[in-house]
């Protein structure tokens, strides 16, 4: 997969938590970490308004991203965000370095398809729940994908689709899977509604109980 965006950052000294605040308030800056690969870690800034408009587009999370520093490119992938627990700011980022011939563990979104044409939803009519929005994934960078489709179409009423089901692309491997059919989780469900479970149960239960007292009216007869 081509790289498709650009980061540019500068690389800083002063470090700690009275350094990164000081940016954060006064620059507008991101106080960010790179590491991984033969180089030792390395401590940077980012402009945060050219990172809050990357992380409008959702490809940005599981995206190769040429990071720029002081003049010097180099590949990397979002490992860690932490943000503001009430504002909308980013206040830290870490990156991870990564090389064309080393595989990657990351963590795709997930993109549910054709639930509107889902046989569980239209003929029986079921409601889709999802079990997971992302999937981690071990590749190659050039096969990152952006995105993996789980096709609904064809699920009926109380069907599950588990990570075996989804369809990886060339050179794309699940890690959970790597680990075992035990670890096939549940991706996406159709399920009856609610009230229909509820009528349902209700209607067992008077049946239920209808047939025990039939059950009680027979033993008594049979005593007299």
């Amino acid at each position: 997969m081509s790289t498709e965006f650009t980061l540019h950052a500068k690389g800083r000294e002063d470090t700690g938590k009275g350094a990164s605040r000081r940016l954060r308030r006064l620059a507008e800056e991101i106080p960010a970490i790179v590491y991984g690969g033969k180089k030792k870690p390395a401590q940077i800034s980012l402009t945060h308004k050219d990172v809050a408009k990357a992380l409008e587009n959702e490809a940005f999370y599981s995206h190769i991203i040429s990071l720029d520093v002081d003049g010097k490119s180099e590949d990397v992938i979002i490992k860690d965000i932490q943000r503001h627990p009430a504002k909308s700011l980013v206040q830290h980022m870490d990156f991870f370095r990564v090389s064309k011939s080393t595989k990657l563990q990351v963590r795709a979104p997930l993109h549910f398809i054709n639930e509107e044409e889902c046989v569980g939803v239209k003929l029986g009519g079921g409601l889709i729940a999802h079990s997971m929005t992302e999937l981690e994934i071990s590749c190659l960078p050039k096969d990152l994908p952006e995105y993996l489709e789980v096709d609904m179409a064809e699920i009926d009423l109380g069907q599950t689709v588990h990570i075996s089901d989804i369809e990886l692309p060339k050179g794309v491997a699940s890690v959970a899977l790597s680990h075992g059919e035990d670890h096939d989780l549940p991706v996406a469900s159709v399920n009856k509604p609610k009230a229909v479970e509820i009528e349902e149960e209700v209607t067992e239960e008077v049946a239920e109980d209808a047939a025990d007292s039939t059950e009680d009216s027979a033993e008594e007869a049979s005593e007299e």
